[in-house]
């Protein structure tokens, strides 16, 4: 992998694969739903909607169709700590694709007509996904507001109709003004490429693009819980009641080794019908359906900074309280702090990650969206290729005194009520 830093801010990240077939570009903007203004929820997903609608340059739709008549593919997403747009096409595309993104990082067109339309679009993808849906948005927006104290970490990301509704152009262009300059991005360009074309070309479709400074990025830290804090939410739609508890995690940047062993953790808890938790509470016990733990609220391990939530999960029938479930569990969670995982079991979760990991990033698309938010949040892209070797160094001591942390009575517990059941 080679870096460029152009003059106006813009880090750019180079991994060619010339066997590839095809070309991966991705940006990463540093904002997500942490840096949304007060007020404005779900204010960073309505703007990647916004950046779809066109720029100064091309109309509405033009960016849809010049990707899709190259052959190729495209879309955008919006995480806890950063915003990703990317396309796949073929290598013969690669300056149209270059342009479509420099050209709308440049000036997207953000009209009252397209905010409003915009506006319509997520509500009734909030309505589809979340309010019309069995254990909609569980539990990534409601188990935040129990958790955590402060607006950055508890709010709900993807909006409240009255805030998505009270939105304006001019917030829109303050949005745009502070957080999507080329000094707050990470352009990746992956795949079937030679560096040095890529490098030209990127210079001539981007360096000229205004260079403004990057957002100076808050610490969102805050108390770790001393208690249990509670929370119910009423689901109209949920068959069988669920449950979701979550604890603070290591700092994943700054303490990645002590993250990584809560993701072998993770594995094996949950991950297989022979991890602990399965076996244990599902099929022996059966006092849940379903029932999973890891690290991540939203995106999987490592898709986010600090705070992060190590998050366990589970479905059960009415019958059963949902503290039933949790102290099963949780009695499963301190054998492994007393007694540590065998070296086989050790072994067991990391090929299972290991071969997930390598499973989900074979594909350019997946590959050049990794690379990106590595070297965004991490600094370093090259993590996601250390991922095997590191984790295989995780002791099961360490591992022991992951689950440890993990206590019962300081952490957050949301239980997910059916509406039938009240």
């Amino acid at each position: 992998m080679q870096r460029v830093r152009l003059d106006n801010g813009l880090r750019v990240l180079l991994a060619p694969d010339r066997g590839a077939g095809v070309v991966g570009i991705a940006v990463h903007y540093d904002v997500g739903f942490r840096s949304e203004p007060q007020g404005r929820t779900g204010f960073a997903h309505l703007f990647e909607h916004l950046m779809f609608q066109g720029s100064e340059s091309l109309p509405k739709l033009e960016h849809f169709r010049l990707v899709q008549s190259s052959g190729g593919v495209f879309n955008g997403s919006t995480h806890t700590d950063y915003t990703d747009y990317f396309e796949v096409v073929p290598p013969a595309a690669l300056e149209r694709g270059l342009f479509l993104e420099a050209d709308r990082m440049r000036a997207p067109n953000i009209t009252a007509e397209n905010l409003t339309n915009q506006v319509d679009v997520v509500s009734e993808e909030i309505r589809l996904n979340v309010l019309n849906r069995p254990y909609g948005g569980f539990p990534w927006i409601h188990l935040p507001a129990v958790l955590f104290s402060s607006f950055a970490n508890a709010h709900n990301g993807y909006g409240d109709f009255v805030d998505l509704q009270a939105a304006t152009v001019q917030d829109c262009a303050e949005f745009f003004q502070a957080y999507y300059t080329p000094a707050n991005a990470v352009l990746t360009v992956c795949g079937d490429i030679d560096v040095g074309q890529a490098t030209d070309l990127v210079a001539r479709h981007f360096g000229d693009i205004t260079g403004r400074p990057a957002p100076i990025r808050p610490s969102f830290d805050e108390p770790w819980p001393t208690s249990v804090l509670e929370a119910e939410h009423v689901d109209q739609h949920a068959p069988q009641p669920a449950l979701a508890v979550g604890w603070r995690l290591p700092d994943p940047v700054a303490e990645l080794r002590e993250y990584l062993a809560f993701v072998l953790l993770g594995g094996m808890l949950a991950d297989g019908e022979s991890s602990r938790l399965q076996s244990a509470i599902v099929a022996k016990a059966g006092v849940a359906t379903d029932i999973w733990a890891g690290p991540g609220l939203l995106g999987g391990p490592l898709d986010s900074r600090d705070p992060d939530v190590f998050v366990l999960g589970a479905i059960h029938s009415s019958e059963v309280p949902a503290w039933t479930v949790i102290d099963a569990a949780c009695e499963q969670i301190a054998a492994l702090a007393t007694q540590g995982p065998d070296d086989p079991e050790r072994r067991r979760a990391l090929a299972r990650f290991v071969s997930a990991l390598y499973r989900d990033n074979d594909g350019i698309a997946t590959r050049t969206q990794s690379l990106g938010a590595m070297e965004l949040l991490h600094g370093r892209a090259e993590l996601l290729s250390e991922l095997p070797e590191l984790l295989s160094t995780i002791t099961g001591a360490e591992i022991a005194a992951a689950a440890g942390t993990l206590d019962p009575s300081g952490c957050a517990v949301l239980r997910v009520v059916p509406a039938g059941d009240r």
